[in-house]
């Protein structure tokens, strides 16, 4: 009892810790700044965030993840240690045991990777269990029954689909297309449009104030500001959701295409069943307006965001951890 148990999901744009007893006691950015001179790291999380794009020359702000997979193996550890001893304490006679979500299909080079940078931090053991199947655990699906769930989690970096019964993974799809991209959508369509380039943290602010899956009843509009890509100078327009919706058509298309490709493998007594249940969401994405909408009228399966979507893969992750040796059974060997 005396072995802290710890949940992490270990995501492109946020990463959450779980402790046992405790619940998330920790959802902070996954931004590292580095000194770039002596390589060493000045801010971790939320102060590292609030520098992106502000910096000089003498220090780098990276994402040590990308598409929800480890792109930098020695920041990934390093951040991954920061958290661990925020949660865990710096003198700890006992090491945790972690379990950390890494995306379905990872290949054995990126999940060994994962393990590894847990173990280096300072975990005692470190169990990996799938995006998909965190994320129906915390969103309190009943996964050990020998019925279908469909789980979909959209994350920053990466969306996944997945089937889940009796504790498994029955089919899913993934695709590299997540909350980031569709930023990137409003950045490049602002700059097509009014030759305006905006950051993205502008173009995350615009999509949580005003975007929105589908053409709103009520029109939004926003003043954005950025540089004038013909001038140089600072610029300031307005920018309404219907243009925010035609702007990030596009990636919400893949993600719609994750579905229906999980939906069109789904064996016949599993697909009843989801129809009966409907399809979950959970991650960040799924906090987009009327996302669940778009999804139901595209697959025509009733769809529903789970009560606080972002931290479901972290709560999953930790409530794994109590079951592991159950659900160990129906894990791929990482």
């Amino acid at each position: 009892m005396l072995t802290k148990h710890i949940g992490v999901d270990l995501g492109t744009v946020n990463v959450l810790v779980w402790v046992r007893g405790k619940g998330i006691i920790l959802q902070e950015p996954s931004v590292v700044a580095i000194a770039i001179n002596d390589n060493k790291i000045v801010a971790v999380g939320s102060e590292a965030r609030a520098m992106l794009g502000r910096t000089p020359e003498t220090i780098e702000v990276a994402r040590p993840l990308r598409d929800g997979v480890i792109a930098d193996y020695v920041v990934t550890e390093a951040m991954l240690r920061y958290f661990i001893e925020k949660v865990a304490g710096r003198l700890r006679l006992f090491k945790p045991l972690i379990a950390i979500s890494v995306p379905v299909g990872v290949t054995s080079v990126e999940s060994r990777a994962v393990h590894d940078a847990a173990i280096q931090a300072g975990g005692r053991e470190a169990y990996l269990i799938p995006e998909p199947l965190a994320a129906a655990i915390g969103a309190g699906m009943p996964v050990n029954t020998p019925t279908g769930n469909l789980v979909v989690d959209i994350g920053g970096g990466t969306s996944e689909a997945a089937v889940i019964s009796m504790n498994g993974i029955v089919e899913f799809a993934s695709v590299r297309i997540g909350g980031n991209r569709i930023d990137e959508a409003i950045i490049s369509y602002v700059k097509r449009k009014y030759n305006l380039m905006i950051g993205e943290q502008t173009a995350e602010d615009v999509k949580i104030k005003i975007g929105g899956a589908l053409p709103l009843a009520e029109e939004l509009t926003m003043e954005v500001r950025g540089r004038d890509q013909v001038s140089g100078l600072p610029k300031t327009i307005q920018i309404t959701s219907g243009e925010v919706t035609e702007a990030i058509a596009e990636p919400l298309a893949s993600i719609v295409g994750v579905v229906k490709n999980v939906l069109e493998k789904t064996p016949p007594e599993l697909a009843s069943d989801v129809i009966d249940r409907g399809i979950v969401m959970t991650g960040g994405g799924s906090l987009l307006r009327d996302f669940h909408q778009l999804l139901t009228k595209e697959t025509g399966v009733p769809c529903y965001v789970a009560d606080n979507p972002i931290a479901c893969v972290a709560l999953g992750a930790g409530k794994a951890l109590e079951d592991y040796e159950v659900i160990k059974r129906s894990l791929p060997a990482y």
